[in-house]
């Protein structure tokens, strides 16, 4: 049976083992990583304050993102999320790019953040190869996503938990520090230093705007949330709770936490390569800051891995129940998770790990650049997937979602300008051009699948029909 409204999540054979907490932390998660704790160093040295401005304005964008999602999730809550709706509504080729596309973008990230995770245990034992400890986060995590849903989300929660305590924590005292001025920083510490240092804009307008390309990767993955919606206990009202509570979350782990770095500790002090919250932790004088810090960034590199390995099963498992992948990845395990899905992504991060040992550091920088590229397509899908099913909605050839994005398909349009003009940065930019060319070599990669696909199964290119009644 369905309302009115909504139209009925469909069996996928998925355990629906994600509660509202643990869905609630993974949206949570997904908005705190790594770019946040250690990009923020290299972005404030670039745009000084109004670096704050500009995670606001690409908050307000990703909130555009995710209510649109949102309409889309509650319409239709399947787990293979946005690239099941640029099936629908762009074509099934669409859809075979945005699977792909989407898996690519977790590969690459999980082969960087296991990497960097093995750098982060290096801090404290140096004695230990950076390899051995790679490749022990690679099967601890891998055996936990094998197991269940439940196993990786209660993970995920924990993982999720310790970044917000400590980011909590650090606004606390950040604040302690101006309004009480103990602490070494006490002296120094005013809100005046966020414009007194050559202004706002110390750079000018310009240099604050190529900062976006490094702001919008620190919030890649907040669309995960939409991948388990085939996987949580009720979609229809834990979703809406995570992506309602996206503005807040923002406004207080983004915004709030550099606002009070900011003013406790002078925009010039910071310095790229250095993570904003070390410096902060050394200014104050907060004892053991720096390995506190260097906890909190390793827990959010293995929290992107942990969700690198879920997203990709799912994916995995979405493309071949379409004909676009081969088919034992449509298997479910014992445990009902894409035991093979999961174990071929794994493997291919675990081929990372390898290549990352023998290429120069900066091939982190381009890793970081295509995953960023990869997002901002998938997210792009979203957002015209949207805006076509605002036109059947208003035509009365879908149904209406019970959780309609304020202003209708307005804020996507201006989402969608908002993620064009970030790309044009991003062509701008010598350093991250590169991974435009690799996103097209992989766009012809992909469209050579696609013809061979096709040839071998025409069925596959044909626009496959929703099972929805007309309304009116």
């Amino acid at each position: 049976m369905t309302s009115p409204q909504v139209t009925e999540a469909p069996e996928e054979g998925y355990e629906r083992g994600l509660g509202s907490r643990q869905v609630q932390m993974i949206a949570i998660g997904g908005a705190i990583g790594v770019g946040l704790f250690l990009g923020a160093g290299a972005n404030i040295a670039k745009a000084g304050p109004s670096l704050i401005v500009m995670y606001a304005l690409a908050g307000l964008i990703i909130f555009f993102i995710m209510r649109a999602l949102g309409e889309l999730l509650l319409y239709r809550p399947v787990s293979g999320s946005f690239a099941e709706y640029s099936r629908e509504f762009l074509g099934p080729f669409f859809g075979f790019f945005t699977g792909w596309t989407y898996w690519l973008m977790w590969v690459v990230t999980g082969m960087a953040e296991l990497t960097a995770a093995a750098i982060y245990v290096h801090y404290w034992f140096p004695a230990i190869p950076q390899w051995v400890t790679a490749l022990v986060f690679l099967v601890v995590l891998f055996v936990a996503n094998l197991i269940s849903v439940k196993v990786f989300g209660e993970i995920e929660f924990w993982f999720s938990m310790v970044k917000v305590t400590a980011l909590i924590g650090m606004i606390v005292i950040g604040l302690g520090v101006l309004t009480f001025g103990f602490s070494a920083a006490g002296g120094t510490a005013t809100v005046s230093n966020l414009w007194e240092f050559d202004g706002f804009f110390p750079k000018g307008v310009g240099s604050s705007l190529m900062t976006l390309q490094g702001v919008m990767f620190a919030y890649l993955a907040v669309e995960l949330v939409g991948v388990t919606a085939g996987e949580s206990e009720d979609p229809e009202k834990t979703l809406p709770k995570a992506i309602n509570t996206l503005p807040w979350r923002i406004a207080l782990f983004y915004v709030g936490a550099l606002t009070v770095i900011l003013c406790v500790v002078k925009w010039t002090e910071f310095a790229p390569g250095v993570s904003p919250f070390v410096k902060a932790f050394a200014v104050i004088g907060i004892p053991a800051g720096a390995g506190i810090v260097n906890f909190v960034v390793l827990t959010a590199a293995l929290s992107s891995c942990n969700s690198g390995m879920y997203s990709t099963g799912r994916m995995l498992r979405t493309l071949a129940d379409n004909g676009e992948a081969p088919r034992f990845f449509s298997r479910l395990s014992t445990s009902k998770t894409p035991a093979l899905g999961i174990t071929v992504s794994v493997a291919f991060m675990g081929i990372g790990v390898v290549l990352n040992y023998i290429v120069p550091e900066k091939a982190f920088g381009y890793v970081t650049s295509v995953a960023t590229a990869a997002g901002i397509w998938t997210w792009l899908m979203i957002l015209i997937s949207h805006v076509l099913y605002r036109r059947g909605v208003e035509s009365g050839r879908l149904r209406a979602s019970s959780f309609p994005a304020p202003g209708g398909s307005k804020c996507s349009y201006v989402a969608i300008a908002f993620l064009l003009f970030v790309t044009g940065l991003i062509a701008y930019d010598a350093d991250s051009r590169v991974c435009l060319y690799v996103m097209a070599a992989w766009a012809a990669a992909l469209a050579i699948g696609w013809a061979v696909l096709k040839n071998r199964n025409p069925q596959v290119a044909d626009p496959r029909e929703q099972q929805l009644e007309k309304v009116g």
